[in-house]
């Protein structure tokens, strides 16, 4: 458990985040899950007060965790006048309606904790119109809980159903809106058919990665372009294309949402026509921070959602950004001192070196750069351009660029 106590901004929420540590997320990785989900509440607007873990084989069917452990979170919520409960998996209604009734306080699982970053995040009608459909369909299964007053009510002629009632009449209109939104995707999926069908053949280029990579920086370097680029998760959320000439090979390049690891099933289908960019891209830049401790996760984590859209065996050009932000780990010595984490100047990273490392084998492609200090940015140019012209003289074989 890790102590994070600071001062409460004014507007801000306090909170504690909870985990689990099993065969399939051992307690490294349940930490660093549990960072992202901190670096998350504070997307949100709340300051992460401190950590609970507990090992166990499966989570609690009731309560999540054991009730010892619940009744220590309890204790210190209260202690410390704590404002929410964030839960670093998806919880059940029947979970969220037990811990919300132990608690007293709001709980917020890691889905509802994204889908409301998404909702304060989306600018355009599209994206406000993606994100209210994926938080219409959470909420559905977990109306119950939103009426456990009147569970309270006793038995008897006069007495039974008005709960239900209340709920069922939720329940409808919910579906009514569920319905009505998905009829407006509908159109949106053509406007934005029409709108792709429209560019032409322009070989298509869709920068694709974890959240908070740098994607919207390099689009903004590579096409001149002002798109907001913060050091926040999902500081983008709307689709932007923007043309940019290589040598006087026109290309079109797109900027994605970012992904995150345990993304809730609700926006991957909701943002289905964000992910229509990257299905129908010639090109994909798959940008990767490697100054994170876990970039190989992240790579897989993002590989994993392009195999689910189809979309793995594309032409990709992995990105490894933010080199000049790199650490390394110094290995155990075999008298066996502690290791230390040391960050190497900057001329003990020349472009050589990092091609003599095994990320150079990442992938059929890997080029590393800083987007920041717009390091390296000619060979990725160089490397897209090699890549983009195969397809254009594919494409139009009498019309070839030499590559």
């Amino acid at each position: 458990m890790l102590e994070l106590k600071k001062q409460k901004p004014v507007g801000r929420e306090r909170c504690i985040l909870v985990g689990i540590i099993n065969r399939d997320q051992d307690e490294e990785k349940s930490r660093e899950y549990l960072e992202e989900l901190r670096f998350l509440a504070d997307t949100a607007g709340a300051d992460t007060m401190h950590m609970f873990t507990q090992k166990l084989s499966k989570p609690d069917p009731r309560t999540f965790l054991g009730s010892g452990k619940m009744e220590d979170i309890k204790g210190y919520v209260d202690a410390e006048n704590i404002d929410m409960v964030v839960f670093d998996d998806e919880l059940t209604p029947s979970q969220l309606k037990n811990i919300e009734a132990l608690m007293e306080v709001k709980v917020m699982d890691r889905t509802n904790l994204i889908l409301d970053i998404f909702a304060a995040r989306a600018q355009t009608s599209y994206a406000r119109t993606q994100v209210e459909l994926a938080q219409y369909q959470y909420l559905l299964p977990r109306l119950t809980r939103m009426w456990t007053h009147l569970e309270r009510q006793k038995g008897g002629i006069g007495m039974r159903g008005p709960g239900e009632t209340q709920i069922e009449t939720d329940r409808r209109i919910i579906q009514q809106k569920i319905a009505l939104l998905k009829k407006k995707m509908q159109k949106i999926d053509v406007q934005m058919s029409t709108q792709r069908s429209n560019r032409g053949k322009l070989s298509r280029v869709a920068l694709v990665g974890y959240t908070n990579v740098g994607k919207s920086t390099l689009l903004n370097l590579l096409c001149k372009t002002d798109v907001l680029a913060e050091n926040k998760l999902f500081a983008t959320l709307d689709t932007t294309v923007r043309k940019i000439n290589i040598d006087n090979l026109p290309l079109l390049m797109t900027d994605t949402v970012g992904f995150i690891r345990k993304l809730p099933t609700q926006l991957v289908e909701s943002f289905k026509s964000t992910l229509d960019e990257v299905r129908e891209a010639d090109v994909l830049l798959h940008v990767v921070d490697i100054s994170h401790p876990s970039f190989m996760d992240h790579i897989e984590s993002v590989n994993q959602i392009l195999q689910e859209i189809d979309s793995q065996d594309k032409p990709t050009i992995m990105v490894f950004n933010k080199i000049d932000a790199y650490t390394y780990e110094v290995p155990e010595t075999e008298e066996g001192e502690e290791a230390i984490e040391a960050e190497l100047a900057p001329e003990h990273y020349d472009l050589d070196h990092w091609k003599r490392t095994w990320m150079n084998s990442v992938g059929e492609r890997a080029v590393f750069i800083s987007a920041q200090d717009k390091n390296n940015i000619e060979e990725l140019r160089r490397t897209l351009y090699r890549v983009a012209a195969e397809i254009h003289a594919a494409r139009f074989p009498f019309n070839t660029f030499l590559y």
